[in-house]
């Protein structure tokens, strides 16, 4: 049985909520409220003590809200936090973090077109993020955008669950749920200025309705 995701997929970067000077608690709070039911804690420089305090008090804010908790790329916090896991080309191959992270965890894999999707080291994986599928400012060195067609076209390789990734925002989303995704992450475009719990909560908001909306007009 397919691994069943949120329709929105905030993504907590640490580096995107620093240069808008917003707090990852108070940001993680505004998500969750706004009702988010997961949420990735996307945290590229160095772990230090404070960090990963940081991440387990958020940790803890998506159990009391019933939400999933996502660690990017460190298969031994999330070990450390009971929480999922999403690994990317560079990582762990998800073989390697499954073995860390133990059988039960959930696993999310990076891909970047069809041979990385169907290839056998993604079968550890519980979902799959495809992408980027439009120009994105959150990496330093991003792959080549894919665009809305090769979605359309790999949508078929694969039974799991697709998260739609890079550069997506309430303009083109509709065109990746409509290619196929399940699932669309997010982060430049849930954080707006100022970026405050309580702009962050109405955008995550916003957000959740559009979800709403679409795929309500797909089965109407």
């Amino acid at each position: 049985m397919p691994l069943t995701l949120p329709r929105v997929y905030p993504i907590l970067d640490t580096a995107s909520l620093a240069r808008l000077n917003c707090d990852p608690i108070h940001a993680a709070e505004g998500f969750l409220e706004g009702g988010a039911k997961i949420l990735q804690f996307r945290h590229k420089s160095f772990w230090d003590r404070a960090g990963f305090e940081r991440a387990k008090t958020i940790a803890t804010l998506c159990r009391q809200a019933n939400a999933l908790f996502v660690v990017n790329d460190r298969a031994d916090y999330a070990r450390l936090l009971n929480a999922a896991l999403h690994v990317g080309q560079d990582d762990l191959v998800p073989a390697d973090a499954r073995t860390v992270i133990g059988p039960e965890a959930i696993l999310g894999f990076s891909t970047h077109n069809p041979t990385q999707l169907t290839a056998p080291e993604t079968d550890p994986a519980d979902y799959l993020a495809f992408g980027p599928l439009f120009p994105t400012t959150s990496k330093e060195r991003p792959d080549p955008t894919v665009g809305i067609y090769a979605l359309r076209a790999i949508r078929h390789l694969t039974k799991k669950s697709i998260v739609a990734i890079g550069g997506i925002t309430r303009d083109n989303a509709y065109y990746c749920w409509s290619a196929g995704a399940d699932s669309v992450a997010v982060i430049s475009d849930l954080l707006p200025q100022p970026c405050t719990r309580s702009t962050i909560s109405a955008r995550m908001a916003e957000w959740i309705r559009l979800s709403a909306s679409v795929y309500a007009g797909k089965h109407s």
